[in-house]
């Protein structure tokens, strides 16, 4: 008894502290300094939810900026976020599989969709999945590449969506980190206001 007593009290202390005490005080930290992020980051549309700042969608008509390929469940499947799970130098990467499109299968598709030529270098998030699938994100590049298939698409100047692509660039985290990013959904949802 002498030495279970003090074992099923500090068993009990440590549940306490780390079963309730120590995930109420990070949900109290983050809902009093960044509850928007904390809850979800969900964008809000004429009253509904269209969808999360954090999490991709699959944008497919030609006149939307289209995300970044996912290899999460049928794409952008938050219940199945994984990557390819395929090393860099393995040739189902390259090549493909059924069932499984590769950089070259993405590429072609890529450079039809925005009508580019065969020597035109492609940004690499272009065609490759992320390591979740689910992100939001695509290089300024990727989006400038798209923007004539949108105007063609709208019927509007590539100048016009230039300035609304310009509203929502994201600088490198700290200044220093990644590159300038452009999330998505924001940016459709700019081209629908239009």
């Amino acid at each position: 008894m002498k030495n279970i007593r003090p074992a099923l009290v500090l068993t009990l202390f440590f549940v306490l502290l780390t079963g309730f005490v120590f995930p109420a005080a990070v949900t109290a930290i983050a809902q009093s300094s960044m509850s928007y992020r904390a809850n979800g980051s969900f964008v809000v549309q004429s009253g509904k939810v269209v969808g999360s700042e954090l999490i991709g969608q699959t944008f497919s008509g030609s006149n939307y900026f289209h995300s970044r390929p996912s290899a999460a469940g049928n794409g952008y499947d938050a219940n199945n976020s994984s990557g390819t799970n395929l090393g860099p130098t393995n040739p189902k990467l390259l090549v493909g599989v059924e069932g499984f499109e590769g950089i070259q299968q993405l590429a072609a598709k890529y450079r039809l969709e925005n009508q580019l030529s065969q020597s035109q270098v492609i940004p690499v998030d272009a065609v490759t999945r992320s390591a979740s699938g689910l992100d939001p994100d695509i290089s300024v590049e990727n989006a400038r590449l798209q923007i004539p298939r949108i105007a063609r698409a709208r019927k509007i100047s590539e100048d016009s969506i230039q300035a609304m692509l310009a509203q929502t660039i994201q600088p490198r985290f700290a200044g220093i980190f990644g590159d300038p990013s452009v999330n998505v959904l924001r940016l459709n949802m700019l081209l629908d206001k239009r």
